[in-house]
């Protein structure tokens, strides 16, 4: 089976040439933050729906006068679904985005010498102020963590400015290069499918060219009616796609990708789904299942016979390690949605236990699609699979992805777009990093003075 296959691939780790930098202080003078909602096509998960999307905006301008601006997209069912359940969808959106705000206005008139310990020093504070506000003392850390994207991304892109850093591979401190060491010259685009969509929607991704699919299991209902549900659409999908072959499988067939989001209850349950792939030969092709379980499920999931990845329950690092003593055998890393100080973190550390990861996505706009494909790019292959993998479901949501694709600066690099299944991380991405450092004239015009 995939989850048991050994590294197959073509390409090899690079050891990164770029010295580390002098430590350097740089003192935050001004800070500032904006957002801009985006409309999305309904997309379910979790037995609820997002239709909203809020694009978070950070400004950090440092007394020497450099001013970044940093991106973070709102994943509040994502993050905390009981945030999402006890408020309107807009309500959910705006404590998030209260929570961003709170973090620029702590650091404000500070000085950090790295955004990776900048990260550190706020993220209890910020994680009170949002039980606080939200009411919720079990709030997820992912929430905050997910506030603190749109501020560690601009930490990270003053830093990179102050310090002369040209390109994404100069900024990796050198503790977590290891982990981020590989060079792919593709990685798939994965497009992801929410709970309830057609088997003919999804064979026609395939024959787009799309060789692995996210699917959303975990149907609304009770746990008796989901379980029907997710085996019967297990049952159409491997109807619809489970013959097609890809050249980058090292057993020549489509792997499946489920991610159930927390929906199964118990083991038993989950285990009624994988003795149905069994029954009609489906289960050598799952390449993973994704956080089958609520985060307070500590059973262990090792002895499944499919590779289990930890998502949202890996919040830090030190969560990403109880995962793994749990049994999971992959991460799905997001820099995107845990900020990219806490993906090196845990990328490091999944890199040093032997367990692979892939990023998955938050449903972004097309820049911080760029700065989650640094990081799949340079991630070890995943077992069976010859190129680097990244869900990217943003086209299929975002009602207006053409207009946000034209606030990438760099939006004609030729890793820009799928081509049959695949980005191209060609010497062109990694020479520009994909276009994250170049300043976007449309998020700049927003704290123009």
């Amino acid at each position: 089976m995939l989850a048991a296959a050994g590294i197959f691939t073509s390409e090899s780790p690079i050891q990164n040439p770029f010295p580390q930098p002098a430590v350097k202080k740089i003192t935050i003078k001004n800070v500032s933050s904006n957002f801009e909602r985006e409309p999305l096509n309904p997309y379910r998960f979790k037995g609820s729906a997002i239709t909203d999307s809020w694009q978070a905006v950070a400004m950090l301008e440092s007394d020497s006068g450099v001013r970044k601006v940093g991106l973070g997209t709102q994943g509040v069912l994502w993050s905390d679904s009981k945030v999402f359940a006890a408020h309107s969808e807009s309500a959910g959106n705006a404590l998030m985005y209260a929570m961003s705000e709170r973090a620029l206005q702590m650091i404000k008139g500070t000085s950090f010498s790295d955004p990776v310990q900048l990260l550190d020093d706020i993220l209890p504070e910020v994680l009170a102020y949002g039980k606080k506000i939200t009411g919720n003392q079990e709030l997820r850390k992912t929430f905050a963590l997910n506030a603190l994207v749109c501020v560690d991304n601009a930490a990270w892109l003053l830093y990179a400015q102050e310090t002369g850093m040209k390109q994404f591979d100069e900024m990796v401190p050198a503790a977590y290069r290891p982990g981020l060491s590989y060079r792919h010259e593709k990685v798939a685009s994965i497009p992801s499918f929410a709970v309830g969509t057609s088997p003919e929607r999804i064979k026609q991704a395939a024959d787009e060219g799309y060789f692995i699919l996210k699917l959303k299991t975990g149907a609304a209902g009770t746990q008796q009616e989901m379980i029907e549900k997710d085996i019967a659409f297990l049952t159409a999908v491997h109807k619809a796609i489970g013959h097609y072959e890809t050249p980058y499988t090292q057993n020549g067939k489509i792997p499946y990708y489920f991610d159930a989001n927390g929906r199964y209850e118990k083991k038993e349950t989950l285990l009624r789904f994988l003795d149905h792939a069994k029954k009609i030969g489906a289960f050598e092709q799952i390449a993973v299942i994704e956080e089958p379980f609520e985060e307070s499920n500590e059973a262990f999931v090792g002895d499944l016979g499919v590779r289990v990845a930890a998502d949202e329950s890996a919040h830090t690092v030190e969560d990403a390690a109880h995962r793994i003593e749990l049994g999971y055998s992959a991460i799905a890393v997001k820099a995107i949605a845990k900020t990219l100080s806490m993906t090196m973190k845990i990328t490091q550390l999944a890199y040093e236990k032997k367990v692979p990861c892939f990023c998955a996505d938050l449903t972004v706009n097309p820049i911080l699609v760029d700065w989650n494909k640094n990081v799949a790019a340079r991630l070890q292959p995943f077992p069976g699979m010859s190129i680097g993998l990244q869900e990217t479901n943003g086209h299929q949501y975002y009602k207006n992805w053409d207009k946000l694709m034209a606030f990438h600066p760099m939006a004609n690099g030729t890793w820009t777009k799928t081509q049959k299944g695949v980005y191209l991380t060609d010497k062109s991405f990694y020479s520009e990093s994909g276009g994250i450092l170049a300043p976007s004239a449309h998020y700049e015009a927003m704290f123009t003075s």
